[in-house]
């Protein structure tokens, strides 16, 4: 099947090479192994490793790990030979292509204490600044006041940090590995032990609070649905409601976002539309923005809306209210863009404003923020690992007026979300790797 075997996996967005051996894809958070004969395109077997993707071995008589998270497979032996017909490749990788900087797929900021906190789901960690740090042009990467990462505080592949401007609490939602919540004080740092862990269904996304509620809002990409718990919900505490259903038209949910004010959920949805238990009943639908009450539940249809070629929408993330105007503002990932709709825009209805251009510095933008206390809306940027801040009313191709970098600032990140497959090229001698 290949003349030199690959093995890859996700463990920290990172593709690992070895020589001749066996070939380990990490699929959805399982490993599974592919042996093949030397030399021969025949495939032998394909063997399914357990769900957590912590240890790529079948072999039940090595050592379990302790840590049932991700962080335990760094102290594991790697692969071990079954049969004869594979090789042990329990030994250092020939190179490895990773990206050793953080991607910020989140962003959130504490008005209160001027801080700034980006989600690193390339590092695993919560990575926090200055609400004024700025780098210029020539200068070094920006240093984080401290970092929240390690073994304890259970940081894994996050996509989404959130906090609570009255307590200052930090929380993050774990997306692919850990399946949970997990709160944080606003001064922790390091290898923190979180305030309190909430086990949550598999792929959550992104989450927001109701302040005047309590209400903790958390979307779930499949099956598609939004969980509603107390904000101080904890260990297996269920939701108190769930919007899910097919009257929903929710599809591969990412952003979300609440207006206390008016009363209104936003959700937006990715268009991939399947149902696992029908054959066959998978289709692509445009991305849109369903509009919900903030009391919505069960199986019931949205108010409104937004979908159509004119609303600009292409993979959608994070999503953001400004508290005082009602307006919609959108991380537009894959259009490099910031979309501002009206709170009360529905059907195929063109963004009001778009900040969009080379100037903007904006590369595949995952999170949004809006600042209203400081009239600033805050973007995280996947493609070149920064954070950029403009004005509340920014519109077209406006330059930022700061910039948190975590790398050089010509950095173009190699954006591996999770590298699920992987395929060599043996004409071009080159790597393919799906995202």
């Amino acid at each position: 099947m290949f003349a030199n075997r690959i093995r890859a996996g996700n463990f920290t967005n990172r593709t690992i090479l070895y020589g001749a051996g066996i070939t380990a894809l990490c699929l959805a958070g399982s490993y599974r192994t592919l042996q093949t004969w030397y030399g021969s395109p025949r495939l032998l077997s394909i063997q399914d490793v357990g769900e957590s993707c912590y240890r790529p071995s079948h072999d039940e008589s090595l050592p379990q790990p302790e840590e049932q998270n991700l962080f335990a497979s760094f102290h594991e032996p790697t692969v071990r030979a079954d049969d004869a017909n594979t090789v042990s490749v329990d030994r250092p990788p020939v190179r490895n292509i990773w990206d050793t900087d953080p991607v910020f797929s989140s962003v959130s900021v504490d008005t209160v204490r001027n801080e700034v906190y980006l989600q690193d789901s390339n590092r695993w960690s919560i990575r926090v600044f200055g609400r004024l740090d700025n780098a210029k042009p020539g200068d070094p990467p920006t240093e984080p006041r401290r970092i929240i990462s390690g073994r304890t505080s259970d940081v894994q592949f996050n996509s989404c940090v959130w906090v609570d401007p009255g307590s200052g609490d930090i929380y993050t939602v774990e997306n692919d590995t850990g399946d949970s919540i997990v709160v944080f004080n606003n001064k922790a740092t390091g290898d923190a032990e979180p305030l309190r862990k909430l086990k949550v269904i598999h792929r959550a996304q992104s989450m927001a609070i109701n302040d005047a509620t309590g209400d903790l809002f958390l979307s779930v990409q499949y099956p598609p649905q939004v969980d509603i718990y107390n904000k101080l919900a904890k260990g297996d505490d269920k939701p108190s409601r769930i919007i899910e259903g097919d009257k929903t038209h929710l599809s591969d949910v990412h952003g979300l976002a609440i207006d206390g004010k008016n009363k209104r959920l936003f959700v937006n949805s990715w268009g991939a539309v399947s149902d696992y238990r029908v054959a066959g009943s998978g289709r692509f639908e445009p991305p849109s923005i369903e509009v919900f009450g903030s009391d919505a539940n069960g199986d019931t249809a949205p108010q409104r809306i937004i979908q159509g070629s004119k609303t600009q929408l292409d993979w959608p993330g994070g999503m953001s209210i400004d508290s005082e105007t009602g307006d919609l503002y959108v991380a537009n990932d894959m259009g490099h863009s910031i979309l501002v709709f009206h709170g009360t825009d529905q059907g195929d209805v063109a963004p009001y404003r778009v900040i969009k251009g080379p100037s903007t510095h904006l590369s595949y933008p995952a999170g949004v923020f809006v600042d209203t206390k400081n009239k600033e809306i805050w973007a995280s940027n996947i493609g070149n690992s920064s954070a950029t801040v403009y004005p509340i009313d920014a519109n077209g191709d406006v330059a930022p007026l700061r910039m948190i970098r975590g790398a050089d600032e010509n950095k173009q990140s190699l954006r591996f979300g999770k590298t699920e497959a992987l395929a060599y090229d043996s004409k071009r001698e080159q790597l393919l790797v799906p995202n």
